[in-house]
């Protein structure tokens, strides 16, 4: 672009006036500015490599550089971050974080506590504040862990639980329960 004006200044900045109306500002330490012909566009290059802009709804996109990530921060709040890895994170305003893992893995973390996360197989996880567990899985089998036993629901309503003590409790659609000590010696079973 045409220049219009320059400026030397006693710090040793120097301003470029386009024709075009953008202004350039370049520093003594290598970092430079570049407003826009519209006043409200703004990208500052520093020395470092890392970029920050500032777009005209007062949008700030900074790339770091060295990690090779971007930062997005929207003016309701919302930031987002992108690593070269692929992986993605959201910052919501009101505290809740989503982030989307290389391999689609999506975790979400809440205000509360509790945390889900959706595998790419379709299996979805969620830990509750108390640090009980919910594993559903994409085969209709579901998991329940808590401190005191874990237990696995089958969609043909077949339930098997595993208690701290080792003991396992089969409980069955057909009404039969079955029970086993710590070392696998059946001690109860109802056959119907």
């Amino acid at each position: 672009e045409e220049i219009q004006r320059e400026t030397a200044y006693p710090d040793g900045k120097v301003e470029k006036v386009l024709k075009n109306g953008c202004h350039l500002i370049f520093f003594p330490n290598g970092t430079w500015k570049k407003v826009g012909s519209d006043g409200k566009t703004v990208t500052i290059t520093f020395f470092n490599g890392d970029v920050k802009q500032v777009m005209p709804d007062q949008t700030v996109i900074y790339y770091y550089a060295d990690a090779k990530t971007t930062h997005t921060t929207y003016t309701d709040g919302l930031e987002i971050l992108q690593f070269s890895n692929g992986q993605i994170e959201k910052h919501y305003p009101d505290g809740k974080k989503e982030i989307t893992f290389p391999d689609q893995t999506i975790k979400n973390l809440f205000t509360d506590g509790q945390e889900e996360s959706i595998f790419p197989d379709g299996t979805i996880v969620r830990i509750q504040r108390d640090g009980s567990k919910t594993i559903e899985f994409n085969n209709g089998q579901r998991e329940l862990h808590t401190s005191q036993f874990k237990r696995r629901e089958y969609p043909d309503g077949t339930v098997k639980t595993v208690y701290i003590n080792g003991q396992q409790e089969t409980k069955y659609i057909s009404g039969r329960v079955r029970v086993k000590d710590k070392d696998g010696n059946i001690i109860m079973d109802t056959k119907l």
